[in-house]
């Protein structure tokens, strides 16, 4: 499928973005929202894998105003004060941007969907309780029972959900305790839009990420895949 780097309009300048477009009518589109080390193979393998499922997908660099950099999953040296810059509503001016380049190429709000993984997780989460949208889906995002981002915590808000939203989360995830995943279920329960989470008892943090060997899952990654192409489909194709 076609995949390029393009760049996106935002009020703080010009936004990389990495961009994989389906052959032929698409079923939607995806903002796929990266994890902490920034736009790496693994985020733009995900934005291609997409574009296989007939969806166009565009993967926007969150650290553009430092540089868009790709960093290495034992980096943490450089990962955290890059993560200490972000804000939400930085956040929410690069997301909308996203949208509205997803917009450009034929696909409304209600057809499009957002995903996002580790601290994309969180920002996906928040742009569900932002805007409506077609779905949601958050892989691991931490920012449940504590505040990241100059975000309310999500235990505050869960019940404020715009967009249909689906959480999938590791039992063995050190960050997120289980107790927390279990309150933000009685919390996202409360909102008028269908809310879902999968736990997986063998999975750790970062479960999804092939490039991860120490943390990937193939079982937990192959059916929280499944569930989040199920969820668009039934969720944005189907609007």
């Amino acid at each position: 499928m076609p995949a390029t780097q393009v760049e996106l309009d935002t009020a703080d300048g010009s936004m990389p973005a990495y961009q994989s477009t389906p052959e032929g009518p698409g079923r939607g589109g995806v903002v796929v929202i990266q994890e902490a080390f920034g736009v790496t193979e693994h985020i733009q393998d995900v934005t291609r894998r997409f574009a296989d499922a007939g969806w166009a997908a565009v993967a926007p660099a969150l650290f553009h105003r430092q540089g868009a950099p790709a960093l290495g999953y034992d980096d943490f040296s450089a990962v955290m004060p890059l993560m200490k810059e972000l804000s939400g509503e930085g956040i929410a001016t690069d997301v909308d941007a996203a949208f509205a380049h997803l917009e450009a190429l034929g696909y409304q709000a209600q057809r499009c969907a957002i995903v996002g993984f580790c601290m994309g997780g969180s920002v996906s989460f928040a742009t569900a309780v932002r805007r409506p949208l077609g779905a949601a889906v958050t892989f691991y995002g931490g920012g449940i029972g504590q505040a990241r981002f100059g975000y309310p915590t999500q235990l505050e808000v869960g019940s404020q959900l715009q967009t249909p939203w689906l959480g999938l989360y590791g039992d063995l995830d050190k960050g997120i305790p289980v107790e927390e995943v279990e309150q933000l279920r009685d919390a996202v329960a409360q909102a008028k839009v269908p809310a879902e989470i999968v736990r997986y008892d063998d999975a750790d943090h970062g479960f999804h990420c092939n490039d991860r060997p120490a943390v990937f899952n193939p079982a937990a990654a192959a059916d929280g895949w499944a569930r989040t192409l199920d969820w668009f489909e039934r969720y944005v194709a189907a609007s």
